[in-house]
């Protein structure tokens, strides 16, 4: 019984699969390099807003050992 039961799930997720279900065509590669500044640039200097509304500048922000910045698209727009 285990030995059929292994044979016929198999079939049984082949016959599921949608008959209009096609392979995804292949991705045109993206150049990250005009993506703008890359892993290890200088970023140009800034002056912006944070939440609280305090400006922040790239210098107020950098520590000793450089700056992550991160930036996260609200969803309250």
């Amino acid at each position: 019984m285990k030995t059929m039961m292994s044979v016929v799930w198999p079939i049984l997720a082949l016959l599921a699969t949608p008959a209009s279900w096609q392979p995804q065509p292949s991705r045109t590669p993206v150049d990250v390099s005009k993506l703008g500044p890359q892993i290890g640039d200088r970023v140009p200097g800034f002056s912006l807003k944070d939440q609280s509304g305090r400006l922040q500048t790239l210098a107020s922000v950098m520590g000793p050992k450089g700056v992550m910045l991160v930036f996260f698209r609200s969803v309250d727009w």
